[in-house]
């Protein structure tokens, strides 16, 4: 069963969402004491925590859109407990993360697992949200 971490980006609401969908042990980087970390401090707490990491920072964390895993924070990373990026406009409210989330959970099921996997919710401009689900790294690296 995943456990998510959730960036300090993002509500802590999203810790909510998740253990009412049984997720107890998940958490929020200012509960934890990390608040202000920044992403290549945090790296080895999540991977040596085995956290499936909740972000905003989509790009910090696994790369440009068009290659993932070229850059960022998990392309040197050969085993990882997932990453949930949910992109959408700056200020997003409290609200709209959560559904996003929630789309986020749905796609992970109940008892699934992410390993070596990202789910990027993507919040487009008109209200459309689009859903990918992809490895990382890649089969080729």
């Amino acid at each position: 069963m995943p456990k998510f971490l959730v960036d300090e980006c993002l509500s802590p609401e999203l810790v909510d969402v998740a253990r009412r969908r049984g997720f107890a042990e998940s958490s929020h980087v200012v509960w934890m004491g990390k608040a202000g970390w920044k992403d290549w401090q945090l790296k080895s707490f999540i991977l040596d925590g085995d956290w499936t990491f909740v972000t905003r920072n989509s790009i910090d964390f696994r790369g440009p859109e068009s290659e993932p895993g070229t850059s960022g924070q998990y392309a040197d990373v050969g085993l990882h407990a997932g990453l949930i990026c949910l992109n959408g406009p700056s200020g997003m409210a409290a609200e709209v993360q959560c559904e996003l989330f929630d789309l986020a959970l749905d796609a992970i099921g109940v008892g699934g697992q992410l390993v070596n996997e990202v789910i990027e919710i993507e919040l487009e401009p008109g209200g459309t949200v689009s859903i990918s689900r992809y490895v990382l790294p890649t089969e080729s690296e």
